[in-house]
């Protein structure tokens, strides 16, 4: 399989989007009760009495959204090397059944690696927002990419 993007496709500035992803109660919930448990995502009755006044979606579900759309958005089709990881993640807005959410990446830097001639590195930022486009998480973090014309 050829890949679409390679690290010369990516400049500071470039910004990519991609939305439309909706969550049911019961998602919430079934991701809930697997990972993270707490009362807040897994009872709607429950989660009246807290603070968030009704149930809201696990923050760590809303990053696997944000990563399923980066996945979605370009990733699948770019000559990807992994990642060394995350550097900052921040949920602003508790995500609730029904929202729909909207990914926007924004490129914020691009370095050659000195060390691996075939890879280089994008740090960007991820920024998740509902319907209503009310910023509800961001993130930042580093992917590594093959260089073009480097092997496949």
């Amino acid at each position: 399989m050829s890949n679409k993007y390679y690290w010369e496709d990516f400049y500071p500035g470039q910004v990519r989007e991609i939305g439309g992803y909706s969550l049911s109660e019961a998602e919430i919930v079934e991701f809930a009760l697997k990972y993270d448990p707490q009362p807040f995502h897994t009872d709607g009755e429950k989660a009246k009495q807290t603070f968030f006044g009704g149930l809201i979606a696990s923050g760590w579900q809303t990053a696997s959204m944000c990563m399923r759309m980066i996945c979605d958005l370009y990733l699948l089709e770019a000559a990807s090397m992994g990642s060394p990881g995350v550097d900052e993640l921040r949920w602003v807005k508790p995500v609730r059944p029904g929202d729909t959410l909207r990914l926007k990446a924004t490129v914020l830097e691009v370095r050659a690696s000195s060390s691996r001639p075939d890879m280089g590195t994008v740090r960007s930022r991820s920024e998740i927002y509902n319907q209503h486009d009310e910023l509800v998480m961001h993130m930042s973090g580093v992917g590594m990419f093959r260089r073009r014309g480097t092997g496949d």
